[in-house]
């Protein structure tokens, strides 16, 4: 499985307004509402629940916003950028730039923690990073990826 099999342009928000964690979970959680027809307030919930366990922002402006959810069928994945920066409480105490926002079906921990290295992997790449930060249009946001996209 590659990102992009699970993250659709739609998901792709490339100017998040807010500048505080809840209210980014908040946008990042908008279009993952829209094209899953699960209530915002319901994924925002089990996102805002994983961070209580502690911040999913794991440093060096990236934060990957994660949960688990009863009664959906498949994975839901978004991608935000900030670009002032959102207070996300990362561990190196730096203001978060880069998000991807995962929403898995309760019981699929094994998909869920593969998707989770995917990301995590790509996002190690310090010029990839830039060129997320700079890319101007979910359709540039998709070409990126793309291009380190190799999937598990």
């Amino acid at each position: 499985m590659k990102i992009l099999d699970v993250l659709r342009k739609e998901a792709v928000v490339v100017d998040l307004k807010s500048r505080e964690k809840k209210g980014a979970i908040e946008e990042l959680a908008a279009p993952l509402s829209a094209l899953s027809g699960i209530a915002r307030k319901d994924l925002v919930k089990v996102l805002m629940e994983r961070e209580r366990l502690g911040s999913t922002g794991i440093g060096g402006g990236i934060g990957i916003p994660h949960g688990k959810m009863k009664g959906i069928e498949s994975l839901l994945v978004g991608f935000g950028r900030s670009r002032e920066g959102v207070n996300f409480e990362s561990i190196d105490g730096r203001p978060t730039h880069i998000f991807f926002v995962l929403v898995t079906p309760e019981n699929s921990i094994d998909i869920h923690l593969k998707l989770l290295s995917q990301i995590s992997r790509i996002l190690k790449d310090d010029l990839l990073k830039q060129r997320l930060r700079n890319a101007g249009t979910p359709d540039a946001v998709i070409e990126i990826i793309r291009e380190e996209d190799v999937g598990f």
